[in-house]
């Protein structure tokens, strides 16, 4: 499997980058891990540098201090496509990604999609953990957005995804400018308006258990208002 790369954005995830590593490795054995570190005061960065040391094909990125999901893997996506990789990763590093889903996701791209999106809301998907209140907002908040943005994409912010060499090459990379939430709103609407072959395959997301959330209400309603900005843009 060493035409896959899987792509992990990092910022304090002591707790979890070791046993995260570890599990891709067990479910994907051969495939190469791309560690992006936004200068983790935690020393999430020390911890990455030794697992590179000690395993082939794991590899790490510094970052001077937090800039930004979206520049992370705007990053990882060129360096992905200076190389030979074939199938591409975009994973959360708290385990709210189930790397047990990571060989159902791959399968589909290796049968011709070019984005494959693990998916809560399709049939099948779903949520652990999660609040009446933090599903509401979901749910909701993805409903507006399609109606803005008028795609299919049933989990638009979804983060759990793998992209063919040719998807990623087809997407207008150089268009995004969002950050955080909305950059997964961005990716699938220009997936979608680019042509690329969608497919949405069911995982179960689920809150971390260790390590704390990066998520907020100010980003969430960040997003809302980017769909204008991505739907005008267009």
């Amino acid at each position: 499997m060493d035409d896959v790369l899987i792509i992990l954005p990092t910022y304090n995830e002591r707790e979890n980058l070791e046993r995260m590593v570890a599990a891709i490795g067990r479910e994907m054995p051969g495939a190469h891990v791309l560690i992006i570190d936004d200068g983790s005061p935690d020393g999430t960065g020390d911890i990455a540098d030794g697992l590179a040391e000690s395993h082939e094909g794991v590899f790490v990125h510094h970052r001077s201090g937090k800039l930004g999901l979206g520049t992370a893997y705007l990053w990882g996506f060129g360096w992905a496509l200076e190389r030979d990789y074939r199938h591409v990763f975009e994973m959360d590093c708290d385990f709210s990604h189930d790397p047990a889903d990571l060989p159902r996701l791959l399968e589909q791209s290796r049968r011709g999609a070019d984005l494959v999106i693990g998916s809560r809301y399709v049939d099948g998907g779903g949520t652990e953990d999660w609040g009446l209140l933090r599903r509401l907002i979901s749910r909701g908040g993805g409903f507006y957005s399609r109606l803005v943005l008028g795609i299919g994409v049933r989990d638009l912010t979804a983060g759990f995804k793998c992209f063919s060499r040719e998807g990623l090459e087809a997407l207008p990379l150089h268009r995004i400018r969002s950050e955080g939430f909305s950059f997964q709103i961005e990716v699938n609407y220009l997936a979608s308006k680019s042509g690329l072959r969608i497919v949405e395959v069911p995982v179960t997301f689920r809150d971390r258990q260790e390590g704390t959330s990066k998520m907020s209400g100010g980003i969430f309603a960040e997003a809302l208002l980017v769909v204008w900005r991505i739907r005008l843009g267009s």
